[in-house]
Parts: C-alpha cells; sequence; structure tokens
C-alpha cells in the first residue's frame, strides 16, 4: 500500500505512521528522517539542505521533493511506503502526484488523524522532558511523574521545550491550517481520505486506522 498520513502537530502522527508501518510491512518514510539521513551521508541535496537552514531559512520544497522522491525509488519501497509529513502543502501533493504517475503507480489512501484543537494544546504544551535523558518523557496530565519537575528514571530535571509552550502550539497549528490542510481537500476530491479519531489509546487508534484503510482499499 501507498499511504500519505496527515494530521496536526500532537496528533500521535509519529507514533502510528511507525506502527502502521510495522503493521503493514512498508517502509515509514519521515520528513525528518529524510533530512537527517541526507545531511549525515552528506548527499548534494543534504547538503543544499543544510545551507538553508543554517542560514536559518526554510527549506525549498523543491529540495524535499527531491529528497522523497529518491527514497521512494529504493528498493524496500517498492511494494509500498507511508509518507509522514510530506506532502505538507499542495505544492508538494501535486508534485507527488506527478512522480507516482510518472512511476505508473498512485496512492492506495490517505489517513487524517482528527484531534480537537484544545486537546492538541493540551497534549504538546503539557510534555516534559528530562535534560538527562530527552528519551524520558513525561506528561502534567497523562503520566506526571511521582514529583513534580523530577524524572522518575533518573531524578534528572524536567523541562519544557520552548516550542512547546500554548502559543508556540497554537502559531504551529495557525500554519498547519494555512499549509497542509488544503491538502486534505485535494486529496478528498481524488476520493482518498479516510478520517479517524486520533482520540483514545495508541492501539486503539491504530486498529481504527488499519479498519479505514481496509475499507479503502
Amino acid at each position: 500500500m501507498r499511504i500519505v498520513l496527515v494530521g496536526p502537530p500532537g496528533a500521535g502522527k509519529g507514533t502510528q505512521a511507525h506502527l502502521l508501518a510495522k503493521t503493514l510491512s512498508i517502509p515509514h518514510i519521515s520528513t525528518g528522517d529524510l533530512f537527517r539521513a541526507n545531511i549525515g551521508q552528506g548527499t548534494p541535496l543534504g547538503l543544499e539542505a543544510k545551507s538553508y537552514m543554517d542560514a536559518g531559512l526554510l527549506v525549498p520544497d523543491e529540495v524535499t521533493i527531491g529528497m522523497a522522491k529518491d527514497r521512494m525509488l529504493q528498493a524496500d519501497a517498492a511494494n509500498g511506503f507511508l509518507l509522514d509529513g510530506f506532502p505538507r502543502n499542495l505544492g508538494q501533493a501535486k508534485a507527488l502526484d506527478e512522480f507516482l504517475a510518472e512511476q505508473g503507480i498512485k496512492l492506495d489512501g490517505v489517513l487524517d488523524l482528527e484531534v480537537p484543537e484544545d486537546e492538541v494544546v493540551r497534549r504538546i504544551a503539557g510534555r516534559r522532558l528530562c535534560r538527562n535523558d530527552g528519551g524520558h518523557v513525561f506528561h502534567v496530565d497523562y503520566n506526571p511523574p511521582k514529583a513534580e519537575g523530577v524524572c522518575d528514571e533518573c531524578g534528572g530535571e524536567l523541562y519544557q521545550r520552548s516550542d512547546d509552550t500554548e502559543e508556540k502550539v497554537r502559531t504551529r497549528l495557525e500554519v498547519y491550517h494555512t499549509e497542509t490542510e488544503p491538502i486534505i481537500d485535494y486529496y478528498v476530491q481524488q476520493g482518498l481520505v479516510a478520517t479517524i479519531s486520533a482520540l483514545g489509546k495508541v492501539d486503539e487508534v491504530t486498529q481504527r486506522a488499519i479498519e479505514a484503510l481496509k475499507q479503502d482499499s
């Protein structure tokens, strides 16, 4: 299957993408991984992306699109893939359609994870990370530490990332509504979108997603 996963920040896309890709035996292709791999390997696209990032500029769509194309052409993606974070806007969505048409293939579905805006803010603004190990993550409501501000695992100080404040989260949501949400309508017109609630336990959301993909396939 060839799937695009969309949803606002805080919808759990990364977690669901990993689980769905494993269940469906297809590679999980995320924008973050594409950038890290290309920059780490020093590819021409990676070096170009790094030059923009070092200058504090947004990486142009054509660079991101180029990385995604290269990844989708790798052998492990021959029978399908799950795209997470790409396409991020209409221009990227149209470029993806053109690329797939050139390859004689098409998308099987677009999975839209739906979460109320206030819940997104609650999820992200409530996160606390351990300064000693960013892998230890807590939440003031859903997974609070035994002692406020102290990591249960190592006793390190817990902190809130600067971009996890309510103000920054709402700004990120505005960007999502403006830039990414229009691709949902674009794919609705193609009859590809399945919208599911991303509320509840992780495994419940995964099961909803699998059922939705089965119905659309």
